[in-house]
């Protein structure tokens, strides 16, 4: 294990793993994978109900809310955007760490990593034009985008404040 991370394929094995769990994903249908059968049953007495009927916002042209999607459907929907966030995080970061460990740029590292993870983003998104019951969202490669970038931040700040310790001593 420390040595696939040493070369950097522990990073690569990750990237492809998420970049074809996205694929899957993005090949099913919203029935497939809704989530709301599965809320119904956890969250049957709907809490925070009261609460989070406060708050309406738009997404991608049309109301987001407890009123207009209802209770389930609307933490469907942030668990949805969640998703898009996280795996895009994972994605560019386990891209930034294999870059930097073969170039040792970090700069390069995080540029690469960013638009490559950003590029799938679109790819992944135009890829649900030919799924049946999907479309594409640019908010969603946004939302793809800024997981990615915040990975990558990350990433460079801890591979900067490293290289700054080692000079320092």
């Amino acid at each position: 294990m420390k040595k696939m991370m040493k070369n950097g394929n522990f990073y690569l094995i990750i990237a492809l793993l998420v970049m074809a769990i996205l694929f899957i994903s993005s090949s099913q249908t919203y029935e497939q994978q809704s989530a709301v059968p599965i809320l119904q049953k956890v969250l049957k007495n709907q809490p925070f109900h009261a609460f989070l009927s406060q708050f309406e916002f738009s997404y991608a042209g049309g109301p987001i809310s407890i009123k207009e999607k209802g209770y389930f459907y609307f933490i469907e929907f942030f668990i949805r955007k969640g998703a898009h966030f996280f795996t895009y995080f994972v994605l560019g970061g386990s891209l930034f760490l294999l870059l930097f460990k073969k170039t040792k740029s970090a700069f390069i590292s995080f540029l690469t990593a960013w638009m490559s993870a950003t590029g799938y983003a679109t790819l992944d998104e135009t890829h649900q034009l030919f799924t049946g019951g999907r479309s594409p969202l640019f908010q969603d490669v946004l939302l793809d985008s800024i997981g990615a970038l915040t990975a990558c931040v990350i990433c460079l700040v801890i591979v900067l404040w490293k290289g700054h310790k080692k000079r320092k001593k």
